[in-house]
């Protein structure tokens, strides 16, 4: 053999080898983000139906900025509320629990002292944390103040009902209140005295989802090298029901804009009004990023605490708010709980993707867990999305199932597993049960109930139900 061969050979190994080598070491997207510590800003509309933004189809109310943020990263086709009402879906989103296991299930407990919250666990990691907004899970003086469960700064409603009003007389910042330069008035009804506002303009002055983002805007200001987490939960398009109390529409907002003219109903302008004004914030979120050079390190993610409602004058099947979707806020049908749900990271989400895979609220501790380094508490019931984030499918965990429950006069129940999902309605005056199945995937309005062809579909997820029944 020639001295060439012999040098032609040894320098083919040693290029094998080292195509080996970086192939072995070569990370995965998934990987390469686990532990990376991005800022984290999470908005959470509030009453925003799966069809009300223009990336899901809507064609009757503007939302620009929404819509290139869906552009600009992943939007989710299956992604769930934790509740279909305001405090449990939060308290899930916190809290990293599903229906059976948390503490929050109604609207009538602050969370518990030792509940872990995805705030707690991101703070252990080095972040900054802060909620400007509606927390909703604990006043002051409670064992859910804000600043007690992980948060070093909080501005906006603690009470759950304080934030029914957009014009209020104050508002509470790191345990103290705020005054606004809202008049307000006391309404006696039957039952209780509410805070109204009175019905002169003058009076109405500092609209606090304004406020919020002017917030938001200045604690974006001060952030530069420390990564961050901004929870961000506003309260529109919620209607205001100290309105109701002095007879005005529900859907409170400081101007009807591009509405104006249009032919609708007042109560209707002013709720499209309402989403387009949140989109004009999330417009202004997204440019101060730019501006404070943040925004290639900053996960941004948008969504909505429930399904549509039909209080103050709004009509969701006006406007498709719940798009091809059965229900609405209070239902466990999909339409009260499958939410919009977009995720925008440059260089790291894809552009203008969309997923199927199927993700919840106590997902969001797990995602966070991974994105910081910071191990999963035990209490959390939920998967890391951060797979399908990254396109990652073979990486990205399945739920086992799925569980819902909500109760008022009617007993709610809703459990799903694969394609299948039932739902199961007690009524308490009557003590009569209906039972409900579907296959979600290719029923995904729910029109078709299958019980009667599925039983061992439906004696399983009963035991699924069943499993979280109160003693």
């Amino acid at each position: 053999m020639s001295v060439n061969t012999i040098i032609k050979a040894f320098c083919l190994n040693v290029t094998l080898l080292t195509c080996l080598s970086s192939c072995e070491d070569k990370k995965s997207a998934y990987e390469e983000v686990k532990g990376s510590k991005p800022n984290i800003i999470y908005i959470m509309a509030d009453d925003l139906g799966y069809g009300d933004l223009g990336c899901y189809g809507q064609d009757s109310i503007e939302t620009p900025n929404i819509d290139k943020l869906a552009s600009e990263g992943l939007l989710f086709t299956q992604h769930y509320a934790g509740s279909t009402v305001c405090a449990p879906s939060r308290n899930s989103l916190m809290t990293g629990q599903h229906m059976g296991n948390t503490t929050i299930k109604s609207m009538e407990k602050p969370i518990k002292k030792e509940d872990i919250t995805v705030a707690e666990v991101l703070k252990s990691a080095g972040y900054k944390t802060a909620i400007i907004g509606k927390w909703g899970l604990g006043n002051v003086g409670t064992t859910g103040y804000a600043n007690d469960q992980g948060f070093d700064y909080s501005f906006g409603y603690y009470d759950q009902i304080r934030a029914h009003n957009y014009y209020p007389d104050y508002l509470m910042e790191n345990g103290e209140k705020i005054p606004l330069k809202n008049e307000v008035i006391y309404i006696k009804d039957s039952t209780h005295y509410a805070v109204g506002i009175g019905n002169a303009a003058t009076k109405k002055v500092e609209y606090s989802n304004d406020i919020f983002t002017e917030k938001a805007l200045t604690y974006l200001n001060k952030q530069n090298t420390d990564p961050f987490f901004l929870y961000l939960p506003y309260t529109i398009p919620h209607g205001d029901n100290e309105s109701w109390l002095i007879k005005q529409h529900g859907m409170e907002v400081p101007d009807l804009g591009i509405y104006a003219n249009k032919n609708w109903t007042e109560p209707k302008k002013a709720g499209a009004a309402m989403i387009t004004r949140l989109d004009s914030y999330v417009g202004q979120i997204m440019a101060k990023l730019k501006e404070k050079g943040l925004d290639e390190n900053t996960l941004v993610i948008f969504t909505s605490d429930n399904g549509p409602h039909e209080e103050g004058g709004w009509r969701l099947s006006f406007f498709d708010s719940n798009g091809d979707l059965k229900g609405m806020k209070r239902d466990l049908y999909e339409g009260g709980i499958r939410i919009p749900f977009i995720a925008r990271w440059p260089n790291k989400i894809k552009q203008n993707t969309t997923t199927n895979t199927v993700a919840t609220f106590w997902d969001f501790m797990a995602t966070a867990s991974e994105l910081s380094g910071e191990p999963l508490p035990s209490s959390s019931d939920g998967i890391s999305y951060l797979p399908t984030l990254m396109a990652d499918d073979k990486d990205q965990k399945q739920h086992d199932y799925l569980y819902w429950e909500f109760d008022t006069n009617l007993i709610r129940r809703a459990a799903r597993k694969g394609p299948y999902k039932l739902v199961t309605i007690k009524d308490k005056k009557t003590d009569a049960t209906t039972v409900e199945l579907f296959n979600i995937e290719k029923d995904m309005a729910e029109d078709h109930n299958i019980a009667k062809d599925h039983p061992t579909e439906v004696k399983e997820l009963q035991t699924i139900i069943n499993k979280y029944k109160k003693s």
